[in-house]
């Protein structure tokens, strides 16, 4: 168990530091991309319970900034917003336009439940 722990929080750390360097070197729109498909792998389903205000909060931008991001994500197909949440309609859509970070992300903690 104690293993298991700390192999979570080692990966959680990383994550962290993954996140601030993407925060700083990549665009708004590859910042969503990631979150989002972090939290849809997260979910049974392709509905995520959220508003633009709570996701600008979480990443400490404007929400205006999430709203035009998230727009643009809509307009082309990959989410349909709603109020109060976020349908994922377009999985590989979003995957080309996210950057690198989420691959890095999402393999480590697939490590955990190897």
């Amino acid at each position: 168990m104690q293993t298991q722990l700390l192999t979570y929080a080692l990966a959680l750390l990383q994550e962290i530091s993954q996140t601030l360097a993407c925060n700083r070197h990549h665009s708004m729109d590859q910042q969503l991309c990631r979150w989002l498909l972090l939290r849809f792998d997260c979910l049974p389903n392709n509905r995520l319970v959220i508003t633009q205000e709570q996701i600008a909060n979480l990443l400490g931008v404007r929400r205006a900034v999430i709203s035009e991001v998230a727009s643009n994500l809509r307009a082309n197909g990959f989410i349909k917003i709603e109020r109060g949440q976020i349908t994922l309609l377009d999985r590989a859509g979003l995957e080309e336009r996210v950057c690198e970070c989420y691959a890095l992300i999402k393999k480590r903690f697939e490590k955990i439940v190897e």
